[in-house]
């Protein structure tokens, strides 16, 4: 009988074993902190949409929330002005948090800016995935792109 290791983040992305989109939910299922309150998805865990008041995105932050069972950050770079993307870092898959106008990964150092989700440090190489974002009153409405 052979002994098997633990399955690690590092683990499937070295397989390829999922999917760009499903990676996010299978890779940062430990790494989600619980209870942010931020927003609320449909629960499902297959994207669905997320809503998030308006008026808990400082101008010129930014804040966490899910996307069914996937991390994003919701920003608002200047008043009324909202963009979204998904918090699962390009280089391995930790998750990005708001720190200002930019987004920053506590695992390799990688930082985001927040308005574009562009890189501005590595060892990341790609920006966030963005996402669809509606702004209805004081509801921000996030869904897949």
């Amino acid at each position: 009988m052979t002994e098997s290791a633990p399955l690690t983040r590092r683990t499937l992305v070295q397989i390829g074993g999922v999917s760009a989109a499903g990676a996010g939910v299978l890779l940062l299922a430990a790494c989600t902190p619980e209870g942010s309150g931020a927003s609320s998805g449909d629960g499902s865990g297959n994207g669905g949409s997320a809503t998030v008041a308006l008026s808990s995105i400082p101008v010129g932050g930014a804040v966490s929330a899910q996307l069914g069972s996937t991390p994003i950050v919701v920003s608002q770079p200047s008043a009324g002005s909202v963009v979204a993307f998904s918090a699962v870092c390009t280089h391995q898959g930790c998750t990005v948090a708001p720190q200002g106008k930019e987004f920053d990964c506590p695992c390799h150092g990688s930082r985001f800016d927040a308005a574009t989700g562009d890189v501005i440090n590595g060892p990341a190489s790609t920006p966030l995935t963005k996402l669809k974002t509606a702004v209805s009153g004081d509801k921000v409405t996030v869904t897949p792109t």
